[in-house]
């Protein structure tokens, strides 16, 4: 049998590709982030609780409504994203032009909120969510046995990554969110409504999180603390990349993950803490991180 460095190469190609389905979490879940605070400056810490909020509704709308993954995939980020604008225009608006730090408070009593609620509606433990049929089994890949839903989970969190990169890029579109992140006064003035664009944006990115909790309903057990457990890597993955860096965000998102699969294999006594000591080697020899703009 091939091995390298002792271990068994289908033991190694096996933990990547597993690296590579949490990095598609990261990456997918830092996306929404980074687009939240590149364009509002405003540090969501509630990311996590919309992301459990979408495995949730997902679970709600197989057991209590009878609508299946695949639409639930459509209408679940829909719905969590005009929950999203219905908060920003509430509470966040007012904050735009204060310190980071009431942003930051803010959104960290929203994920309290939100979390307490589905906890004490539906308590600690989690509900299992059944992989659709379309994507149940293996595939053979030569050096390993991969599951096909985890397979889809790589190529949707590439796809979702890609298009919303190309959108903020390279589209017309992206350009105006950019134009009213610099300048909105002038922005304002050319006829564009900056308040809406901002209201969207930050819609955008919470259904990017409510999408990535649709992809993990059938991996993780749906539960109410499920984001809480996985947003602190995942702000330390964004602070990697650079605060704010789109193509940081999806880069960095899936390295890391398969870093931290590698470390599980090799060294598993730092492959909890892997993440939060490469941000601390970055942020010693570039604070602004490894694709973010020095202000």
């Amino acid at each position: 049998m091939a091995t390298f460095f002792d271990v068994p190469l289908s033991a190694l190609m096996g933990q990547l590709m597993l690296g590579l389905v949490n990095g598609s979490f990261y990456a997918i879940l830092s996306l929404g982030l980074a687009v939240i605070f590149g364009m509002l400056r405003i540090i969501n810490f509630a990311h996590g609780a919309f992301f459990m909020m979408g495995a949730f509704f997902s679970w709600m709308c197989l057991n209590y409504l009878g609508v299946n993954y695949w639409w639930s995939l459509l209408l679940v980020p829909l719905a969590v994203g005009v929950v999203g604008v219905v908060i920003e225009r509430a509470l966040l608006q007012w904050l735009y032009k204060l310190d980071h730090l009431y942003g930051l408070l803010l959104t960290f009593g929203l994920a309290l909120i939100i979390e307490g609620i589905f906890r004490n509606e539906y308590g600690v433990s989690g509900q299992p969510y059944a992989v659709p049929e379309a994507l149940k089994g293996v595939m053979n890949l030569g050096f390993m046995f991969l599951p096909v839903y985890r397979g889809w989970v790589i190529v949707a969190s590439l796809a979702v990554c890609a298009l919303t990169w190309f959108m903020i890029e390279r589209t017309r579109l992206g350009s105006y969110l950019r134009a009213a992140t610099e300048n909105p006064a002038l922005t304002q003035a050319f006829g564009i409504n900056v308040p809406v664009m901002v209201m969207l944006t930050y819609g955008f990115g919470v259904a990017l999180a409510s999408f990535a909790g649709v992809l993990a309903a059938p991996v993780l057990q749906v539960s109410p603390m499920m984001g809480s457990q996985l947003i602190i890597v995942v702000f330390a993955v964004v602070v990697i990349g650079g605060m704010g860096s789109i193509f940081g965000a999806i880069i960095t998102g899936l390295s890391l993950g398969v870093i931290e699969g590698l470390a599980k294999l090799f060294y598993p006594e730092v492959s909890a803490t892997i993440v939060f000591i490469i941000m601390a080697i970055v942020l010693l020899f570039r604070p602004a991180g490894l694709f973010g703009r020095a202000e």
